[in-house]
């Protein structure tokens, strides 16, 4: 049996891990990065790079179709499934062999290759034959794809975000089973590229929206493109030849089912964290297993533990991962003894999805329970001109406000938001006023202008 010793331990060497390491060595600390494969991060092998890749494809041959708007005549648009994903994954891994490449710059003996798990608040096994005293210890395991009950034990049938990629050509029905952000993109993009597309979610809303007139617009919109099914749960599947069968109830109770070629299970990505021995470590858990956390600091309780990333399900999106990593590495650092280094702030909250129009959520949430403490303001992009040249004129905006006017939040669902939130958000963290953002020049024609209406709305309310 061997021992090693570290400063800092990290577990998990995707997004948040790879970042952690960096800031902990860069405190000074001795830092071990452990990772139990298959690496590559998240986002570059299964999530944001290959799912944008898909979405890109499918937004080529949307504008072929669409060409007819702008007097353009396009033949019909021919569809080759298997050269489609073929690209998908020639570039998805030249993105995993780049994340690799970095890794193999780090230096020899700070990498481990094994399962990580706590033997108790200082020590770590690694495998049968190592095992790892730490200062301080860093969890960021990542996530993994759920699978609904009622699809388990159907084998290839059932597609996850982690499999999807791999079909060797594209289905001709599919089934997507969850609503919000990776459900909706992988969704259109697939009925965008020819299939035949059913969408059944057990809310009422879609693309991760929360405020009632933006979710209301968002299953009008996407309902042109997709079978939606709001409000409802999948009861069972069976195989059904070389496809499966779905069975549900309507939100009124009507029995339905349809067969399908295959399904994708889009309901959500728990946090790795079986098998770690979370319980050994002293750490508090939640219901679902995952420890609880200072939203702040990211530590679990008084124990020299941090969670970042995905594996702490408080935000799952790849710059949050790397923020919550450089955070827990500068204050794994400092509990271990390397202070002398602020740890950053963590940013607002930032969302967005890529669908056609994109979706974003930026700073504080929709709260119904608001009420005169809060201002709000509305904008359509409908006939809004920018938009309108472009034909993408759908959808809207939703701002709020204190009753100073300081920017608070809102939600957004339009053309061009993943610039039109980002731009806000760093506002909200700038701690900037709606006439702020009034008084700053917006050149025209632009999607920017299209805010306006909602900004002028909060202004005139300010007492």
């Amino acid at each position: 049996m061997r021992e090693i010793a570290c400063d800092v331990a990290v577990i998990g060497a995707g997004t948040a891990g790879i970042a952690a390491y960096r800031a902990a060595r860069k405190a000074g600390a001795r830092t071990l990065l452990i990772e139990a494969g298959p690496g590559g991060t998240t986002c570059a092998r299964v999530g944001c790079m290959p799912s944008k890749l898909l979405i890109e494809a499918a937004s080529a041959a949307q504008a072929a179709r669409d060409a007819g708007l702008f007097g353009l005549h396009v033949p019909e648009v021919g569809i080759d499934g298997r050269a489609v994903l073929e690209r998908v994954r020639r570039e998805r891994d030249r993105f995993v062999r780049l994340v690799f490449e970095d890794l193999e710059t780090f230096p020899d003996g700070e990498r481990i290759a094994g399962r990580a798990r706590f033997l108790d608040r200082d020590r770590l096994a690694v495998g049968e034959d190592l095992r790892v005293r730490f200062r301080a210890a860093v969890i960021a395991t990542g996530s993994s794809p759920a699978v609904p009950k009622p699809l388990a034990g159907l084998g290839a049938r059932v597609l996850t975000t982690d499999t999807v990629f791999e079909l060797p050509d594209l289905p001709r029905t599919l089934a997507v089973i969850g609503g919000g952000p990776v459900g909706i993109e992988l969704a259109q993009a697939m009925a965008r590229l020819g299939i035949e597309t059913t969408l059944i979610e057990g809310g009422r809303s879609l693309a991760g929206l929360s405020e009632p007139g933006l979710v209301a617009e968002a299953a009008e919109i996407f309902g042109r493109e997709l079978t939606l099914h709001l409000e409802t749960e999948v009861e069972a599947a069976e195989a059904d030849c070389d496809g499966l069968r779905l069975r549900w109830c309507a939100p009124r109770g009507e029995p339905r089912e349809a067969r399908f070629e295959r399904v994708l299970a889009a309901a959500g990505r728990p946090p790795n964290v079986t098998g770690l021995g979370l319980e050994a470590a002293g750490l508090d858990l939640d219901g679902s297993g995952v420890p609880r956390f200072d939203p702040g600091t990211l530590r679990c309780g008084d124990a020299p533990v941090f969670v970042a990333g995905d594996a702490n399900a408080d935000r799952p999106v790849l710059h949050e991962a790397s923020r919550q990593g450089g955070i827990v590495g500068v204050n794994a650092a400092a509990l271990a003894g390397h202070g002398g280094s602020e740890a950053p702030r963590r940013w607002p909250p930032l969302a967005l999805v890529f669908t056609h129009p994109q979706a974003g959520r930026f700073g504080a949430a929709y709260d119904p329970e608001a009420g005169d403490g809060r201002l709000t303001g509305r904008a359509s992009f409908a006939d809004q001109g920018r938009a309108r040249i472009a034909g993408t004129n759908a959808g809207g905006a939703v701002i709020f406000a204190d009753r100073s006017g300081r920017l608070l939040g809102g939600e957004m669902l339009g053309p061009g938001a993943e610039h039109l939130v980002q731009g806000l958000a760093q506002a909200v963290w700038d701690g900037r006023t709606v006439q702020d953002l009034l008084d700053r020049p917006v050149y025209h024609p632009t999607l920017e202008e299209g805010l306006s209406d909602a900004l002028r709305q909060i202004g005139s309310s300010i007492s």
